[in-house]
């Protein structure tokens, strides 16, 4: 198959390399300093894990052509970078588009794609499971065999069929989920709350590790932002998450202490900007809710004022 991975960051190269193990024509968008680290070196992947690095050899292109076409297009990329690109997705005849990545507003990006498209767009939402950063010219990438929960938004992926081809030679997981907006709204709630205390913590994770306060409104605020969708008639999934953080509120506090002692939760931090447009994506969830989060607002100050105190 001929397949583009549209951005070269951590989880797109992952994604790459996956692809090209399982046999397919595999090009990647990529643009400066990335575009040329590929070019010169190749695919290169640290898997932190598995101990070993892998390298592999993937076509590289700058701009996306309207004329040029492929089977598949996985766009991976933060959330705030994902309207600069529907227009050129829009442009390009390829027809089977997978966004891929944490996504606040599915629908209005789906239903935006769809109208500017010059041909018929078949859309999927997808989240890959590992994290990484990238580092001296490679990927140093975190994953567990390697997984991706997939879904649609207005019923079942309609090429479902064409993905599962795509992964059937390797060992990559796919998980496709009947309610993808749900999902990933659901996961944006603890990621909100997670990353607001390590920015205000200036991410010293140790610091969390050993603030059981911080952990406990972490906890509680992750408990307000679930109420906030349940409000709006979404249900969390996996339910298991809400019933995890509501119930055993000791246990979950335990599970943040161990998550902020280890090494490896540096390489699953989000960005600021990606953390500040889901501040501001919720922020309108809660209006239509009408439903009061004071332990997540005190965190959103504390996330926006680290900032400002870093900026002086």
């Amino acid at each position: 198959m001929n397949i583009l991975v549209y951005g070269a960051g951590v989880l797109g190269s992952y994604l790459a390399h996956v692809l090209v193990r399982g046999g397919h024509d595999v090009t990647v968008l990529a643009r400066g300093k990335r575009a040329e680290e590929l070019e010169q070196s190749g695919l290169v992947i640290r898997h932190y894990f598995q101990r070993k690095t892998t390298v592999d050899q993937v076509r590289v292109i700058r701009t996306l052509d309207a004329e040029e076409s492929f089977d598949l297009i996985f766009v991976v990329m933060t959330y705030p970078d994902f309207p600069s690109v529907l227009p050129i997705l829009a442009a390009n005849q390829s027809r089977h588009i997978v966004l891929v990545g944490n996504n606040a507003d599915s629908n209005k990006m789906q239903h935006e794609l769809q109208q500017m498209s010059r041909t018929d767009k078949q859309v999927a939402f997808g989240f890959q499971i590992s994290a990484g950063r990238r580092e001296n010219g490679r990927i140093v990438c975190i994953r567990a065999g390697g997984q991706m929960v997939l879904g649609g938004i207005d019923g079942p992926v309609s090429f479902r069929s064409l993905l599962e081809k795509a992964f059937e030679s390797t060992k990559y997981k796919l998980v496709f989920h009947e309610d993808m907006d749900a999902w990933l709204k659901s996961h944006i709630v603890p990621i909100l709350a997670m990353n607001a205390a390590l920015f205000a913590k200036g991410g010293r994770l140790q610091e969390i590790a050993k603030d059981k306060e911080t952990r406990t409104q972490i906890i509680a605020a992750i408990d307000e932002g679930f109420s906030v969708l349940e409000a709006l008639g979404y249900s969390i999934t996996p339910a298991g998450q809400a019933a995890f953080f509501r119930n055993h509120k000791r246990t979950a506090s335990l599970a943040l202490k161990i998550y902020h002692s280890l090494p490896v939760a540096r390489l699953v931090d989000g960005s600021f900007e990606e953390i500040a447009a889901f501040f501001e994506a919720f922020g309108d969830w809660k209006r239509n809710a009408g439903v009061p989060t004071p332990r997540l607002d005190d965190l959103e100050k504390q996330f926006f004022g680290s900032t400002k105190a870093e900026s002086r």
